[in-house]
């Protein structure tokens, strides 16, 4: 029986959303940012050498079609690339109103999202008070520090000492429908954090607001360095995602990275975590290996956003693409007769553009194993419905197979 491989590229976006005018970074509109693009363009003018050197250089991405996707997103060129497409290729554009990870992989799964999330307002408190004395009174401390938007790493270096002297744990979020709690390992506890966001997240979610993501981090002031053990507490998915149809099909079902977190473990049969994109890559080239016949194996690599796209460091992010772009070869060698796989992303994080947040954008489609030709744009939910055609499993609620 075929298998089938989705990969989210996390925040690896073309530009071109039709409605990027209505998301924001800051007072600025999402209007005109395109990760892809925009990198491809630094490289090759020279503006993104730390690490590296030169024009973009994805072979086997662009091979498959990725600068004619790009180019079909948005009408833009990728500097350095350009190669005759020898996989399947187009771009996807999402419909939900969010531009967040649980909102692009549930829509990518088959659910659009069919309600705006709460955001939490951009003032100092930014958490109603019954909410910020919850989670005071479930971590057993008399109040809680943070309460505002923040960048995590700015804000544990800010506060983390205060922290560690009075043990109130540190409350933030951002642009997305977030909650995050930081809280030292070994001071506060890493159990007793999870526990804390575990007991938390049912209110929160309450409120519509779609993740509480526990932040432990470790060392000493001036030196605080976030772990790899964070977890993220996520609503459940309000509908029936590939996942769930490979799961009642009795096929396997393999979550790499936080796909387990994003998906509440529904419909997943093995979880393979890590602590860094590296880490999750062995996996990954390991069920491309081992994994059952018939099998589904999703996978979420987060540093492209989380390391380089929020901190907008454009030569961090070229080299995680230009280090992708090998693991995608590899994987590519390993597949069997009759497998696919499909490289998307979940939305857009332009480490040129203003602010911190990701962008509105749309997302390259790619894959190996379907022939190679166009598929022009398509929506998010057909790449579930086109893994439920591979895989001859029922059709999904949305979206239509373009294989």
């Amino acid at each position: 029986m075929p298998r089938a491989f989705l990969i989210v590229m996390d925040s690896v976006g073309c530009g071109g959303a039709p409605d990027a005018g209505a998301f924001f970074n800051g007072a600025v509109p999402d209007t005109g940012a395109n990760t892809l693009a925009h990198i491809a363009a630094a490289c090759a003018a020279g503006r993104a050498e730390a690490g590296r050197s030169g024009p973009l250089a994805l072979p086997v991405l662009d091979g498959l079609g990725l600068s004619a996707a790009v180019h079909a997103a948005s009408g833009a060129a990728m500097p350095g690339l350009g190669a005759a497409p020898r996989g399947l290729w187009g771009a996807a554009t999402e419909v939900s109103p969010g531009k967040d990870t649980p909102t692009g992989h549930w829509e990518l799964a088959g659910v659009p999202l069919p309600w705006a999330w709460t955001v939490f307002p951009e003032t100092v408190p930014a958490f109603p008070p019954d909410l910020s004395a919850a989670i005071a009174a479930q971590a057993g401390t008399d109040g809680i520090l943070g309460d505002c938007h923040a960048s995590g790493t700015e804000v544990i270096a800010r506060l983390g000492a205060e922290h560690l002297r009075t043990g109130r744990p540190i409350c933030y979020t951002s642009s997305d429908s977030v909650l995050q709690i930081a809280a030292h390992e070994e001071a506060f506890g890493l159990d007793r954090l999870l526990a804390l966001c575990a007991a938390i997240a049912p209110r929160v979610h309450a409120m519509r607001v779609g993740r509480v993501i526990a932040r432990p981090f470790t060392g000493a002031e001036g030196a605080f360095v976030r772990t790899a053990n964070r977890r993220d507490y996520a609503l459940d998915c309000p509908g029936v995602t590939i996942l769930d149809r490979a799961a009642a099909a009795g096929r396997a079902t393999h979550a790499v990275g936080k796909i387990g977190d994003i998906f509440s473990m529904r419909g997943i049969d093995a979880l393979h975590k890590g602590g860094s994109d590296l880490d999750l890559s062995e996996h990954l080239l390991r069920l491309a290996t081992e994994a059952e016949p018939g099998s589904l194996t999703f996978a979420n690599f987060v540093e492209f956003d989380s390391l380089w796209g929020h901190r907008r460091d454009i030569a961090g992010y070229a080299r995680a693409l230009e280090w992708f772009d090998t693991i995608a070869g590899r994987l590519i060698e390993r597949l069997g007769p009759g497998d696919l796989v499909l490289f998307t992303a979940d939305h857009g994080n332009d480490p040129s553009f203003a602010g911190t947040d990701h962008t509105r954008e749309r997302v390259p489609v790619l894959g190996w194993g379907a022939g190679a030709r166009p598929i022009g744009t398509v929506a998010f939910t057909d790449v579930a419905a086109s893994l439920a055609a591979h895989l001859d499993l029922p059709p999904m609620g949305e979206g239509k197979s373009f294989l």
